[in-house]
């Protein structure tokens, strides 16, 4: 049996995340709003989760009164 080169799987990884970045700042400057693919369904993105901002929260004030 071989041995696993994880020295190839790290680099994999890392270029995955770096691909990743590149696909949220592109988006960031396209104006338009990142959603990754790999989230589960329901959860907030990082830039949500980041400003505790939430999809239907509109530009009122939180305290009306």
């Amino acid at each position: 049996m071989a041995t696993p080169n994880y020295g190839y799987e790290k680099r994999q990884r890392e270029l995955a995340k770096k691909k990743k970045k590149e696909e949220k700042l592109k988006a960031k400057a396209s104006g338009k709003r990142y959603d990754d693919p790999d989230a589960p369904e329901g959860q907030a993105s990082d830039e949500e989760a980041a400003t505790g901002a939430t999809p239907n929260s509109g530009s009122g004030s939180a305290n009306p009164a």
